[in-house]
């Protein structure tokens, strides 16, 4: 693998000096493929948002774009193949067994791994889901190639190549990273980073089916019984309509509640930076940003928070940033569509208090329409 920092030119012994003719072996590997991951009979959106990235990609690279769906033998899976399409698959590639009913990195590893061998992409792209990311890395490793994590941005180069681009440092940087003589080249993308795709209704296409070829026995881990998480549904902030958010230039614990108040008034997710998961006023599954979600509201309130490249990549999908901080010169005004330059204490309860006149429990819907 190689990692190009985003600069104007290559210098001498960069990129350029480490590009080698593909091997021989690697040549037949073509088209652009997406992981659909499924868990008990529901696609996660973050596939389809795959598939339309998927789709850019293999336009240029004049390939077919396929979906790659695993799991039981049923209703659920075929219905997922077929959505495929919906969202753009030329065909899909499908295992579907009963020992797939559940998610174990043996048995999901061992499907993929054999479609891709048979088959050869040369870009295979998954979500970067709790899933996803166990799924990537094992597969990953079992193919010895480059896998790109939490990718930010896809594009393919000139000379064909996948261009990945991802936050590094903590956040301050971005780098772009090719895996250079390796098949497939592999990404992982968040939830929310990459515009959902129209669906378009079509007729159900090609679908090549592959076993699995194992037996339970063959499976070390067993699955005893399924419980659900009762916390899951605790935040949504990626697939929020409306998100208010705060950072440190609240001051306090107790001045955060402002910000709570205000998305309860108007019917919105909160959420936080990353330096308030760190001190412990708010839980990590609110922090917004490059290791925390990344969200793409139609209108996203941030109060007293400065807008480092860290959260910047996690908000920037935003169709509306309303930015409120006391610092005229805070990174997020470079960024944000609106900017208000005050003390976010004062206006917050301001803005909640003229919300809370003005609508009704009913009317709150409208806000994100």
């Amino acid at each position: 693998m190689s990692t190009a920092p985003k600069t104007p030119a290559q210098a001498a012994g960069g990129r350029a000096s480490t590009k080698k003719e593909l091997p021989e072996h690697f040549k037949a590997y073509k088209h652009v493929w997406v992981f659909i991951e499924q868990e008990r009979g529901v696609v996660h959106p973050v596939s389809w948002e795959l598939m339309g990235a998927g789709r850019k990609l293999a336009d240029k690279l004049k390939v077919d774009l396929a979906a790659v769906v695993i799991g039981p033998d049923g209703e659920a899976t075929q219905q997922a193949a077929a959505e495929s399409f919906c969202y753009g698959a030329d065909l899909v590639y499908m295992v579907a067994d009963n020992l797939l009913a559940d998610y174990r990195n043996e048995s999901y590893t061992k499907a993929l791994t054999d479609v891709v061998n048979t088959y050869k992409p040369e870009i295979l792209l998954l979500g970067a889901t709790t899933l996803g990311r166990d799924l990537a890395g094992s597969v990953a490793t079992t193919l010895l190639t480059g896998l790109t994590a939490d990718c930010t941005e896809l594009d393919v180069d000139a000379d064909g190549s996948l261009a990945a681009t991802r936050p590094t440092f903590g956040g301050s940087l971005l780098c772009t990273i090719y895996t250079l003589n390796y098949r497939p080249q592999m990404a992982t993308v968040r939830p929310r980073v990459m515009p959902m795709p129209e669906r378009v209704v079509r007729d159900t296409g090609r679908i090549v089916s592959r076993p699995l070829g194992l037996v339970e026995d063959d499976i070390v881990t067993k699955v005893l019984s399924f419980l659900p998480d009762r916390d899951s549904a605790k935040s949504n902030l990626a697939y929020a309509d409306v998100v208010v958010a705060g950072g440190l230039g609240l001051g306090s614990p107790e001045n955060f509640q402002l910000v709570r108040q205000l998305a309860t008034v108007i019917g919105a997710e909160y959420g936080c930076s990353r330096p308030l998961v760190q001190k412990g006023w708010v839980t990590s599954d609110r922090q917004i940003g490059q290791t925390g979600k990344t969200i793409r509201p139609k209108l996203y309130i941030a109060a007293g928070i400065s807008g480092a490249i860290q959260h910047r990549v996690g908000v920037e999908g935003a169709d509306l940033i309303v930015a409120i901080n006391t610092d005229k010169n805070a990174p997020i005004f470079e960024f944000a569509h609106v900017g208000i330059v005050t003390d976010a204490i004062r206006l917050l309860p301001a803005l909640t208090a003229a919300f809370r006149a003005r609508l009704s429990p009913h009317s709150r819907d409208r806000i994100a329409s």
